[in-house]
């Protein structure tokens, strides 16, 4: 392991928590400002912080001009993949400043300024960034909602935005169907108190959306007629985008990141985290429309000058479970990022790796985030890949990690189900319910102290207020992440699940992502979820829902002992750890992560409402009937 009494890591990680002034000054240099700020860190009152006040640049200008006055202009910077339509198409820094000048022209045209709010729906097309850095450009506010989601939730972000303009597209498409984007966004402005002036609309070859005199407009007509723009010098503070959360109920919340911050946030971890250079090829294998993608399909490479891999697809059935590997050899991707999902997909489909028949020699490393990466998924893709396999964790509120293998400055060993040390910026502390500090491998709740380092929220967009008592008055001086686990004698961070997904069990406050890590580990499992479900005597108990591996036969009683010996001599008796069902499929989100909240409310007999991020609504109802059967669903 390396040392990390006298690393680079530990100097970072000293000077940013000693003196973070003159730390993120430093980072602050290695960017292109129209003005240098000087006023780093601003206390405005005992709940909210400003990074660089007095900073004037443009996010656009860093992402594209900047290079191309470095000489860069050559090189590509955006490179689209689409395996569901065979598109390819690569764009060079100079061509991708040229188009997004040019949508920023029609933008203006439209009436776009500063401080506006610009919605874009959109799917995985170069168009999605060319829009959102077209926004930037002019120093307005995107908000990117995910192309997947229902128009009653489209509008609800359209009444709380407020846009301006909404752009979009004729359709997504997914493996083998068609997604018409059109009529979801007509509807959702019908149901929107709040009416958009203008509506861009990119028609796709594979479906023509019908168009509104007066309000739509053509993309590739409007962009044929309009004049390029110039970058809008905004402060450091001002809005860069609204994002909001996913899986929110009633109201969502839009976190607010602001210009200077996430340059600076972005450029650091960059170099810090990824160990990416001006010239390296970064896949972050997500969607625009999650955190992942803004921070690192769009902002994060380009601000480094990397090349950046959009891809239109999925890890397995586009068009099978070596696509991941193909796209990597095809353009000699160096850093590729992914949530862990998408690799337990591969598993499940191809166990033995048999697809990655690729040249992956200039892959260097693989990250994983989005939800906790369990030990038995990591062991696969090391075993598979002989490559290094770094897991970090973060959030949407963050906007980049807040623990992680800091690659670029000490590679420490790994420990599986560890995303790492904190990184350099993030004070991370594992508290109580009372807010005391626990000691080492003592499990409690995961909270950051403030003042947050930059990229961070800012606020939640029109209400300050739940910001506030969301995240800063769980405990005093600190922000609450909502996740729990604990920081071993190393110094190494366990998450170990949301707070909510702490059982208690006979008065034990017992992990079931601990329990899903030992539950992975069976040879037979691709997948599993523990949830804790009611048990009359001892409050809770815990119920594990497992994916069997393609071609695995097993005996769901035989299975069943198996795992319930491995928890006992894992965690012991205490665990009470004795029911497990096999599912054909686990409820997700489009993002990936597993619906627990929603398995508990079956298992409670709870009503529920189907959440609008679910990737599949036909999972809840086979679950059901399988506890039902059981008898593990309690009477409500």
């Amino acid at each position: 392991m390396a040392d990390k009494s006298n690393s680079l890591y530990q100097q970072h990680y000293q000077q940013a928590s000693t003196t973070p002034e003159t730390f993120w000054q430093q980072q602050a240099a290695a960017l292109s400002w129209y003005k240098t700020p000087n006023a780093v860190l601003t206390q405005q009152d005992e709940d909210h912080y400003q990074w660089f006040s007095d900073g004037v640049l443009n996010t656009a200008y860093l992402a594209l001009d900047h290079h191309i006055e470095q000489g860069r202009g050559e090189q590509a910077a955006l490179i689209y993949d689409s395996p569901v339509t065979g598109d390819k198409q690569r764009f060079s820094y100079r061509e991708l400043r040229d188009a997004v000048a040019q949508f920023a022209g029609v933008l203006k045209a439209l009436g776009v300024q500063k401080g506006d709010r610009v919605v874009i729906y959109m799917p995985m097309i170069p168009q999605a960034a060319i829009a959102m850095l077209a926004v930037a450009r002019l120093g307005a506010v995107h908000s990117v909602v995910f192309g997947g989601f229902s128009a009653h939730e489209l509008a609800l972000r359209i009444d709380d935005a407020q846009p301006k303009v909404v752009v979009s597209a004729s359709c997504g498409i997914e493996v083998n169907k068609l997604i018409a984007y059109k009529p979801l966004l007509d509807d959702a402005i019908s149901k929107a108190t709040h009416k958009p002036d203008y509506c861009v609309i990119y028609q796709r070859p594979q479906l023509q959306a019908d168009m509104q005199t007066g309000r739509d407009l053509d993309w590739q007509q409007a962009v044929a007629k309009a004049e390029s723009a110039a970058c809008v010098p905004v402060k450091a503070t001002d809005p860069l985008y609204i994002l909001y959360t996913s899986g929110t109920t009633g109201k969502p919340k839009g976190v607010v990141r602001d210009n200077g911050g996430h340059a600076v946030a972005l450029s650091y971890s960059m170099q810090a985290v990824y160990n990416a250079k001006a010239g390296d090829v970064f896949w972050a294998a997500s969607d625009v429309g999650w955190v992942v993608g803004h921070s690192y399909i769009v902002y994060g490479p380009l601000i480094a000058g990397c090349t950046s891999i959009l891809y239109e697809g999925k890890p397995v059935f586009t068009p099978d479970a070596g696509a991941f590997w193909r796209v990597c050899a095809e353009y000699g991707v160096n850093i590729l990022f992914a949530a862990p999902t998408a690799f337990r997909a591969i598993r499940k489909e191809d166990p033995h790796a048999a697809l990655q028949l690729y040249d992956l020699s200039q892959l260097r490393s693989i990250f994983m985030a989005g939800e906790r990466l369990d030990p038995a998924t990591y062991q696969w893709v090391v075993e598979k890949l002989h490559k290094p396999v770094i897991d970090h964790w973060w959030q949407t509120e963050t906007g980049w990690p807040i623990a992680a293998n800091p690659t670029g400055l000490t590679q420490f060993s790994a420990k599986p189900g560890s995303s790492c040390m904190p990184v350099p910026g993030f004070n991370v502390q594992i508290l109580n319910e009372s807010g005391k500090i626990l000691r080492p491998n003592e499990q409690g709740y995961i909270a950051l102290k403030l003042p947050l380092p930059p990229g961070c929220l800012t606020t939640i967009w029109g209400n300050d207020e739940r910001f506030v008592d969301g995240y800063l008055r769980s405990f005093s001086g600190y922000y609450a992440s909502g996740d729990g686990g604990y920081i071993d004698e190393d110094g190494y961070l366990f998450v170990m699940g949301r707070t909510d997904d702490v059982i208690n069990v006979a008065g034990h406050r017992l992990s079931t992502g601990e329990m899903e890590q030992i539950v992975a580990g069976h040879p037979a499992i691709a997948e599993c979820c523990v949830i804790g479900i009611p048990e009359p005597v001892k409050g809770q108990q815990p119920l594990a829902l497992v994916l069997i591996k393609n071609g695995v036969e097993v005996d769901e009683t035989i299975l069943q002992a198996e795992l319930v010996a491995m928890v006992r001599q894992e965690i012991g008796a205490l665990a009470c750890f004795k029911q497990a069902i096999i599912v054909q499929r686990l409820p997700k989100t489009r993002s990936g992560k597993i619906l627990r909240k929603l398995l508990r409310q079956i298992a409670d007999g709870s009503k529920y409402s189907v959440p609008s991020t679910i990737d599949d609504p036909a999972s809840l109802p086979e679950i059901a009937t399988l506890m039902a059967a059981r008898g593990l669903i309690s009477a409500p």
